[in-house]
């Protein structure tokens, strides 16, 4: 079910922006730019550790002080991060809805769809962003030419396994610029708003900005959790819209 909420852009984003970024080192994985945040990351699996996910499990906001700032710290403990960075990405997944199993197989997904885009035009992973969850494959980031969207979205259908493509992707005009930047931000800002709301699992979730419109799927708990979720998004400077590809706990996927 798809939620659209329209929200007007607003200002000091500068300020904002210097109170937030310069203790977050940010990254970018393939095209997946408004989805970055401080990561650690696993050497083994290359995926991002969700610390401030883990933070919301323990409810506690110096323990997720903690998580968050360590995340920033990538290659602090070189020594132990291979070790490290599994045990914490498998106790991520672990307590998840969707559990270790269904986060594995939404993984080898991804790497798949990855893998037929890199087979086709390795410059699909540049401008569109790939995020599976419950088999659902939500697609997101900017083309010019509708036959490319086309044909990267024929290609996910192809992937065994794969049971809904939600296409988000955006067709602009060549010379529209894009704002990473602030895209970053806003993913930034609402994963922090929902990391310390002691009533929403941040862990369920996984968001998307793209020209400052906001992506989020996942599992909410019920239907309290989910508007909590969405009303923290509307909330959050520059956001122009917001899309909600969210399921409820106890509602089973179709």
């Amino acid at each position: 079910m798809e939620d659209v909420s329209e929200v007007d852009g607003r200002t000091n984003f500068g300020y904002q922006l210097n109170q937030m970024m310069p203790r977050t080192k940010k990254h970018f994985r393939g095209g997946n730019r408004g989805s970055t945040m401080g990561v650690m990351t696993s050497r083994q699996t290359n995926q991002p550790i969700g610390s401030g996910a883990l933070a919301a499990r323990y409810r506690s906001p110096i323990i997720a002080l903690v998580l968050i700032l360590a995340s920033a710290l990538p290659g602090a403990l070189s020594g132990c991060g291979a070790v490290i960075g599994a045990g914490a990405a498998t106790g991520v997944a672990a307590y998840q809805e969707r559990g270790l199993e269904g986060k594995a197989r939404d993984l080898k997904i991804e790497l798949a769809v990855f893998e037929a885009w890199l087979h086709k035009d390795h410059t699909y992973s540049t401008k569109m962003s790939i995020e599976v969850y419950e088999r659902r494959v939500l697609l997101t980031g900017v083309v010019e030419d509708p036959a490319v969207l086309a044909e990267a979205v024929r290609l996910v259908w192809t992937v065994q396994g794969v049971k809904e493509v939600l296409n988000e992707v955006q067709v602009t005009k060549g010379g529209d610029i894009v704002d990473y930047v602030r895209d970053a931000w806003i993913t930034a800002n609402l994963k922090t708003k929902l990391t310390f709301d002691e009533n929403i699992l941040a862990i369920n979730y996984a968001i998307e900005t793209v020209n400052a419109v906001v992506y989020v799927i996942g599992i909410a708990q019920d239907g309290k959790e989910l508007d909590r979720v969405l009303a923290h998004a509307r909330t959050i400077d520059y956001v122009r819209k917001v899309i909600n590809h969210v399921r409820i706990k106890d509602k089973a996927p179709s």
